[in-house]
């Protein structure tokens, strides 16, 4: 491809800019509009720059990747309400062996759900948990906020709903989920236990500490608490506060609703103090979102159940949980319970059957779409509240990265710098995949890891494809791997660490813990080059 005059080149570098800096630095003090916005802006700006026209802009989005995305977000919902995310929690805790098994369980959960379930939604799901286990045990959160960022990322990579960049590469390569799940399984499943190695050789004297009985922070974590926790997908959002009136209705609704029954009737003075610690959970999260950034997941879970589960199965649970009331009080018949559990095993099901099709080869977009609406449909209820938890703003970001990188694309300059780079870059040679995986390792921390795989894809498969078709495929996988190991090199370099971080700088004391950015670079850095470089040796 030529380049496009002058004008268009500055102009259109400019809008990529833009783009970059506040997909990089969602809170940049001059415009700190957050990632979703700064990614329309970077679209807007490419229209009226006239590098693209409005028809080429539609015609960039990416509706397979979308519709995909979507689907996998909307069967994560699902299986939340299912308690599958509990589960995969307290697995973390059952019969551990001390903290270098706990370390070890964190890893190997890590990376498997976020082959299933992405690694942002594992991310989310699994932080808060970790923060508490740690805190039981007496030990240092980072360790296990590190062992849970870096195995995800590395999990990830092994499937094409495992993260945003896979799933672009397995839509525009055509490659299969059985065959992406073939060619890249190996280096994950390598790339994780050497992970878990150095982790121990890092952290082996804080993993060895016994744990001081006098402390009482130990006590402030009791077993009952991690047990009941309770987890959220991720949603890539602001934190969101509730309507005070709304939920002071609500708590009145409750109240009537328990008159003449001996399991919810409470005097004044309970009603007074269930109202003031929804009062002072809105304060907590108008607190939160006044500080929070665009990887902070809603807090509108506790109001969407409400309203959606206000009669589930004839009982109001959601209300029986608030006012710490369990399930043996509220009197659940075993019908009742028959029927609940009947429920969690079909979603089960319709999620195995979802990654069934897509093993033997069907359409994933659509398949993940069909999966969703089955949920929706067994689900039988309005289904506003669990589509309410979707990352509606993920999707966005993606519609405005879509026009940006095709405008961007449209100037010619990744088109000159790969010809450039082309003759150092081919795969058949061991100097050439190396030379690409340090180009790819390098774009994926600075412009982050979906727009390299948007820029250099096609540019690589052609490249590799002019040598072989076995050549491009393997290409795809390298850029899949690379891509997102690459992540783990520095906070910044992939949604995941900076969900980690996030929600653990934002859990309340004592449980609350900062992870720097050098902490993670001196353990990330290490990891990044020695994981990428085996997994490069078994990417097939």
């Amino acid at each position: 491809m030529a380049m496009a005059s002058t004008s268009k080149v500055v102009l259109g570098s400019l809008a990529f800019a833009v783009f970059w800096v506040l997909a990089v630095f969602p809170a940049v003090p001059v415009l700190p509009i957050g990632r979703t916005a700064g990614s329309l802006l970077g679209a807007m700006l490419m229209v009226i720059f006239r590098v693209i026209s409005p028809d080429q802009a539609y015609a960039a989005i990416d509706l397979p990747i979308l519709g995909l995305l979507f689907g996998t977000m909307v069967v994560s919902v699902y299986l939340e309400k299912a308690d599958m995310f509990k589960h995969l929690g307290k697995l973390l805790s059952w019969k551990s062996r001390g903290p270098r098994d706990l370390l070890c369980r964190v890893c190997v959960i890590s990376a498997v759900s976020s082959a299933l379930f992405t690694n942002d939604t594992s991310c989310v799901v699994l932080t808060e948990f970790v923060l508490k286990i740690a805190r039981q045990h007496d030990l240092a959160p980072h360790p296990f906020l590190l062992a849970l960022a870096s195995s995800a990322n590395i999990g990830s990579s092994a499937t094409p709903i495992g993260n945003p960049q896979n799933l672009v590469i397995a839509i525009q390569s055509g490659i299969s989920f059985g065959q992406f799940l073939a060619g890249v399984a190996p280096a994950m499943l390598v790339g994780v236990f050497v992970n878990v190695g150095i982790l121990l050789c890092m952290y082996w004297r804080q993993l060895s500490a016994v744990k001081d009985v006098e402390n009482p922070v130990a006590e402030l974590v009791p077993q009952e608490e991690v047990n009941s926790h309770r987890f959220s997908p991720a949603a890539m959002s602001h934190a969101t506060s509730f309507d005070s009136q709304e939920m002071n209705e609500k708590i009145d609704d409750l109240n009537l609703q328990g008159n003449g029954s001996p399991l919810v009737r409470s005097s004044d003075a309970a009603h007074e103090a269930l109202r003031s610690r929804f009062t002072s959970s809105e304060n907590e999260i108008h607190q939160t979102s006044s500080n929070g950034s665009d990887l902070v997941p809603s807090s509108k879970e506790t109001m969407n159940d409400l309203s959606s589960q206000k009669k589930e199965d004839g009982l109001p649970q959601q209300r029986d949980l608030l006012m710490g009331i369990s399930s043996e009080q509220r009197g659940e018949t075993p019908a009742i319970r028959r029927r609940v559990m009947m429920w969690k095993t079909c979603v089960y099901l319709i999620t195995v059957g979802m990654l069934v099709s897509l093993l033997v080869g069907l359409n994933m977009s659509w398949t993940a779409i069909t999966a969703s609406l089955a949920l929706v449909v067994l689900d039988f209820r309005d289904a506003r509240p669990c589509l309410d938890k979707v990352s509606y703003a993920l999707l966005v970001f993606f519609c405005g990265m879509f026009i940006t990188v095709n405008g961007f694309n449209s100037t010619g300059i990744p088109n000159r710098l790969w010809e450039m780079m082309e003759p150092y870059a081919r795969i058949n040679r061991a100097s050439g995949v190396a030379a690409l995986a340090g180009v790819i390792l390098v774009l994926s921390n600075v412009a982050s890891n979906v727009p390299t795989v948007l820029l250099l894809g096609s540019r690589v498969a052609m490249s590799a494809a002019a040598i072989s078709l076995a050549e491009e495929r393997k290409s795809w996988l390298i850029l899949a791997w690379v891509s997102t190991v690459a992540g783990n090199l520095s906070l910044l370099g992939s949604a995941a660490n900076l969900i980690v971080c996030e929600q653990a700088r934002c859990v309340p004391y004592p449980l609350g813990y900062t992870l720097s950015f050098w902490n993670h670079l001196k353990f990330g850095a290490p990891s990044t080059i020695v994981v990428t470089a085996i997994g490069l040796l078994l990417i097939r």
